[in-house]
């Protein structure tokens, strides 16, 4: 599954590496293709206490690739009524690495959003290019407004972030909530799946963030 890319973990994995690999998932996604999830760990997993018992709580995926559609919803204000929009996106990371490819991106055309771990930079076809000291910083500078791009790599591991305030988890131990400063986050799963296949992220003032996950699989 990682055998070009994510054979030595130890080695730095060039962006164009992650640019490519996440255009790689995309293509896939846009196929229809569907895989299973990449994973890596680096440290064991912590028991929790659920509902049903004591279980074991997921790792946070040190390493995965993944596709699917976002869409993003943004609430009235004086100067604009509520606006709503969708992408298809392919998303490669590692470590704190990333890269992430949005196309039919909420009407700025095709963006590319990336991290090398020191450097955020975000390029679309409309806006041109942009950078920042972290990703969070990035996206406030483009949006507006705080997205949680920093929790996203723990939500979709199916773990909380560590800056989450509180979360709930059901029987088997999966995470199903989980609020984060003026987001909760809520995850659906896909019969006995651990993954979540979608995450539904809503702030107190009203943006919304709907992102359904394919876990690829990428030769």
């Amino acid at each position: 599954m990682r055998q070009s890319y994510f054979a030595n973990t130890n080695s730095p994995l060039p962006l164009m590496s992650l640019k490519s690999l996440a255009g790689i998932a995309m293509m896939a996604g846009l196929l229809g293709v569907t895989g299973c999830q990449s994973m890596q760990t680096k440290t064991p997993a912590p028991v929790i206490t659920t509902p049903g018992g004591t279980v074991t709580a997921p790792a946070k995926l040190d390493t995965f690739t993944i596709n699917g559609k976002i869409g993003i919803t943004t609430p009235a204000t004086a100067q604009a009524p509520t606006q709503a929009g969708s992408a298809f996106y392919a998303w490669g990371q590692q470590g704190d690495r990333f890269a992430i490819e949005l196309v039919g991106a909420l009407g700025i055309g095709k963006t590319n959003i990336e991290y090398n771990g020191q450097t955020a930079t975000l390029v679309s076809e409309k806006t041109g290019s942009m950078t920042a000291s972290s990703p969070d910083e990035l996206l406030k500078k483009a949006t507006g407004w705080q997205v949680p791009i920093s929790q996203l790599p723990y939500w979709i591991s199916g773990k909380p972030a560590p800056s989450d305030s509180g979360q709930q988890v059901d029987e088997a131990g999966r995470l199903v909530a989980a609020v984060n400063g003026d987001w909760t986050a809520n995850f659906t799963y896909e019969g006995a799946k651990i993954l979540p296949s979608k995450i539904n992220v809503r702030s107190d003032q009203g943006h919304k963030v709907v992102m359904t996950i394919l876990h690829q699989t990428v030769q």
